[in-house]
């Protein structure tokens, strides 16, 4: 038996379908887009983006082609995940290039799994193009590495909020685990229930946890705090969606590995802008 993978070029001269790309971003420093992301933006014919998707690297998209914003801010749904399917479908059935630009990672609380569903329905030929989470990267910006040989074993990722503003339907029991690393995404608004469930199932009040906002970036914040306070910490300090936050021992070596220091002049940096070119040679 031979098996015959094709390339996306030659799935395209197949079909009169387009070809959507789920593309993760990253989780805020234009340099830390993949050079595949790069490369799709600027071949593509739309480009549909997040609202958490940085502006620079917005910038990278080329002149003439399109784009769409479907931002989703916590509580106020701007474009209904349906709708976003419905526009993603009606493109490339016309025939376009699409990329479907998200923050982060595409699989990682990012709805790509739904959006790729979709896309199989319709016999929408796609491809998923990973990038930095948030975990990885507002851990590593912090000084706080996920994992280190002593203080875990593990790590787990928790969506911090359910769909249509549900009630949280986790087993709190299962995930107060002092030997594992809890990294809570988009749970700025639930912080102080999340924190008080952990603690009602067994995890100590004084276990090292820390939030970030708008991590990788020139606008990056960083509470550092234990389980117990973190939430009025974050209140007093004033954070702002987006927040992640980092729960467990690891957290205590983030003042002798705290790397990163936010500067207006890193602005300036122009090494995304200047692979633009280099992309397109």
């Amino acid at each position: 038996m031979v098996l015959v993978t094709r390339s996306r070029r030659q799935i395209l001269s197949m079909t009169n379908k387009g070809f959507v790309s789920l593309v993760g971003s990253g989780p805020g420093d234009p340099d830390l887009l993949t050079v595949k992301a790069l490369r799709l933006i600027q071949q593509a014919d739309v480009v549909i983006f997040d609202r958490l998707v940085n502006s620079r690297i917005l910038a990278l998209i080329p002149n003439g082609v399109s784009q769409i914003s479907v931002g989703k801010s916590p509580g106020k749904h701007c474009v209904p995940q349906e709708q976003i399917n419905e526009i993603i479908v009606s493109l490339a059935l016309s025939g376009r290039r699409l990329v479907r630009l998200k923050g982060g990672d595409p699989y990682i609380f990012g709805r790509g799994g739904e959006e790729a569903l979709v896309l199989r329905q319709h016999n929408i030929p796609f491809e998923v193009v990973p990038g930095v989470t948030a975990a990885a990267g507002c851990s590593a910006y912090s000084g706080i590495p996920l994992t280190h040989r002593c203080l875990n074993h593990g790590v787990r990722f928790i969506t911090g909020h359910q769909k249509n503003s549900e009630a949280m339907d986790i087993d709190w029991n299962k995930v107060a685990d002092p030997d594992c690393t809890l990294v809570i995404y988009m749970g700025l608004a639930n912080l102080q229930s999340i924190c008080a469930e952990l603690v009602g199932a067994g995890l100590s009040a004084s276990t090292p946890a820390a939030a970030v906002h708008a991590g990788t970036t020139d606008h990056q914040q960083k509470v550092i705090s234990t389980l117990s306070d973190l939430a009025d910490d974050v209140r007093d300090a004033d954070l702002k969606s987006p927040v992640t936050a980092i729960i467990g021992e690891v957290v205590t070596l983030s003042a002798q590995l705290d790397w990163f220091q936010p500067d207006n002049e890193d602005n300036e940096r122009s090494l995304a802008y200047d692979s633009f070119n280099l992309a397109r040679a």
